[in-house]
């Protein structure tokens, strides 16, 4: 969760305290949002967080490409799919 007094830095803050951001975005885990004149413009992120959030998106639109399946009865047993799988490979 973004912590309003420190989560929350404006671009000329981050320019001038680099090294210090860097430190609390790897040691904390949470993203920091960059202002611009008074308006959020960007989000600095560890990059392990950074691909956690990538798996997981890809996981969900894997599991909704699964659900969709089933909804449209796109579906086969086990033994259906043996089945399939030993025409393919025969």
């Amino acid at each position: 969760m973004i912590n309003l007094v420190e989560d929350i830095r404006s671009i000329s803050y981050v320019k001038s305290h680099t090294a210090e951001i860097m430190r609390q975005v790897g040691e904390k885990n949470n993203p920091m949002v960059i202002t611009q004149n008074g308006e959020a413009k960007a989000v600095l992120m560890d990059v392990k967080q950074y691909q956690n959030i990538i798996d997981t998106i890809n996981l969900l639109k894997i599991l909704s490409i699964g659900e969709n399946d089933l909804q449209n009865n796109r579906v086969y047993t086990h033994e259906e799919m043996q089945k399939r799988i030993k025409s393919i490979l025969d």
